[in-house]
Formats: structure tokens, C-alpha cells, sequence
């Protein structure tokens, strides 16, 4: 037992070390330097991208987000939303065009600073080993105190169901603890994560598809709070979640189709036309 354990541990440390030398997607350029949060619009400006090099993903895609706007990314399965979340993470350099946040060009920034001034929000958000409390102040890249960690539970709508937990903000989640926290108890978490980061962008990907109807409302008002004053980009497929957006971005094949408001769309009779009537929104009352 012992033997075959030990073997076990050099096979994972083997491993281990050969993903730590995978070289990054993105790295910092030697003109990067650290830049203070910049406020104002996120832009996209003739965004190709690649994954591979016959691949093409992204063409000449151009969209804009204003500071206190909302900017929602819809199209069909396969049409490059994904792509272009994980652009805005920055999770891989362009292959042609430029991402700028407030007038700066994405390779300004070094990784850690455009960590610090986007905000991610997915539909399956990551909790890590440790307490709810290390589990929220993760966002803060700071130093947080107690107090900062609950007034974000509490602007997310989380802090009740997490003093009702066995230890309150101590309790253990993670692979390290067996407390199972539901879809919406996690969404939750991870807004209060964002509140807490307080960046000045904010991706929400998909971020209440797999609620409930109750877990749903109380995520929406929770996202509601940490919209205000930032430039808000909401990838979705259920169309009934941007119909407040200021403009929605239609994607198909990788390429802008469409940009308008919701009702504008609809009445234009196009690709998002199409896509709402398969959804059975209903779009009378706006």
C-alpha cells in the first residue's frame, strides 16, 4: 500500500510540474506596467481571434460598453460568446485588433492589474478551499477585514444563508469542507466575491441559467446592486435576461449580425427576431 502510494505521489508531482512549464496564453510585455483602475468603456475594435492557426473564431468583431451601460452578447450555439468572455479575462492575446479599457489597450495592463479591473460572474463559479470568508475576500485582492466580507454577503443576499451555516463565516467549503452549497447559494457567494473587488468591468456569463425561479430572483437582485456604475457585458441564451440591456451585440459565425435595443431587433425582424420567437419571449410591455 505504501509502495503503490508513493508511486502515486511521483506520477502527481510529475504531472503537476509539467503543467506549471506549459508556457501562458498571455503573458506581460516588457512595456507592461501596473496602471491604477481605469474607469470607463470597455472596447472591442476589429477583434479576430484563433485558436488554432485555421481555426478562426472572432471576425472583425466591434462593440463598445460605456461606464454604467449594459452590453449583452447573444447568438446562436457556436457563434463565439464563450470566446469572447474568455478574451476579456484575458485568458488569450488577440490575433488581430485591439481590446482597450478606458482608452488603454489591453497589453497595457499586466495580468495582475487586468485581474484586478475585471470581474467574471460564470454560470458554475469556482469555490475554493476555505472558509466562506476566505471564499469572498479571495475577490478583494487585499488585505479585507470581517466587516468588508459581510457588507458584500449582505449587498448579494447572501449573509443569511450563511449565518445559518454550521460555523457562519468560518465554515469550510471547497474540497476541504463537506458543507454543500446550492446553485444560488454559490452565484451568491461569488457576487459578493465581485462586490467585494469592486473592478469597474463586470462579465456575467450565463450567470442564472441554472437557477430556480426563488434562487433566480434573489440572484437577479444581488447583480442588480453590483451592476451600478460599471460597464456591464452579459453573455446569455435565455434572451428573457437582456431585455433590459441597452444594446444587445447578435453574433453568428463568429461575426457582429446585429446591434441594437431589444425592441429595435425584434421589430427589424432579423436573427434576433428569430432567436427570441424560438424562446416564446414574450416582448409586448417594454
Amino acid at each position: 500500500f505504501v509502495y503503490r502510494t508513493i508511486r502515486q505521489s511521483l506520477t502527481d508531482m510529475e504531472d503537476m510540474f509539467g503543467l506549471l512549464a506549459v508556457p501562458l496564453e498571455v503573458d506581460d510585455k516588457d512595456e507592461a506596467r501596473p496602471l491604477k483602475l481605469a474607469h470607463g468603456e470597455v472596447a472591442f475594435e476589429g477583434v479576430n481571434f484563433s485558436y488554432e492557426e485555421r481555426r478562426s473564431i472572432l471576425h472583425d468583431v466591434t462593440f463598445s460598453v460605456p461606464s454604467g451601460k449594459t452590453v449583452a452578447i447573444v447568438g446562436p450555439s457556436g457563434a463565439g460568446k464563450s470566446t469572447v468572455v474568455q478574451i476579456l479575462a484575458r485568458f488569450y492575446d488577440l490575433s488581430d485588433g485591439e481590446m482597450e479599457l478606458g482608452g488603454q489597450p489591453a497589453e497595457d495592463f499586466t495580468r495582475h492589474e487586468w485581474a484586478r479591473a475585471v470581474s467574471v460572474v460564470t454560470q458554475e463559479p469556482v469555490l475554493f478551499s476555505g472558509t466562506v470568508a476566505e471564499n469572498i475576500a479571495y475577490g478583494g485582492c487585499g488585505a479585507w477585514s470581517r466587516d468588508d466580507v459581510e457588507r458584500a454577503a449582505r449587498a448579494a443576499n447572501a449573509h443569511e444563508f450563511i449565518r445559518e451555516l454550521p460555523d457562519g463565516y468560518d465554515t469550510v467549503l471547497g474540497e476541504g469542507g463537506d458543507i454543500q452549497l446550492s446553485g444560488g447559494q454559490r452565484q451568491r457567494v461569488a457576487i459578493a466575491r465581485a462586490l467585494l473587488k469592486d473592478a469597474p468591468v463586470l462579465v456575467l456569463d450565463e450567470a442564472t441559467s441554472a437557477l430556480d425561479s426563488q434562487s433566480e430572483a434573489l440572484v437577479q437582485e444581488a447583480l442588480a446592486r453590483l451592476q451600478e456604475g460599471r460597464a456591464v457585458v452579459v453573455v446569455a441564451h435565455r434572451l428573457s435576461t437582456v431585455v433590459g440591456a441597452d444594446e444587445v451585440v447578435v453574433l453568428e459565425g463568429g461575426a457582429v449580425r446585429e446591434r441594437g435595443a431589444h425592441a429595435e431587433l425584434v421589430a427589424r425582424g432579423g436573427l434576433y427576431a428569430s432567436l427570441v420567437n424560438a424562446q416564446h419571449l414574450v416582448v409586448s410591455g417594454m
